[in-house]
């Protein structure tokens, strides 16, 4: 049986055109300098409002990678 040990951080990812934009970004750019990413669980979503629309999406993720 393989066991694995995690470490999990906070991300926080915006975009002008969704929710699941602003997951990506944050997950694209945290692929920059982490590896083994292996999940991800939203933990606070939030919008920025201009002139009673939507300007951009913020989305707060934990993320989990497992160690070498």
């Amino acid at each position: 049986m393989s066991h694995h040990t995690y470490k999990h951080i906070e991300l926080t990812g915006s975009s002008e055109k969704s929710i699941e934009e602003a997951i990506q970004s944050a997950l694209t750019k945290a692929n920059d300098s982490l590896h083994n990413m292996r999940w991800f669980e939203v933990t606070e979503t939030r919008g920025h409002i201009e002139d009673g629309q939507v300007s951009h999406w913020q989305v707060t993720i934990k993320v989990g990678f497992t160690l070498d």
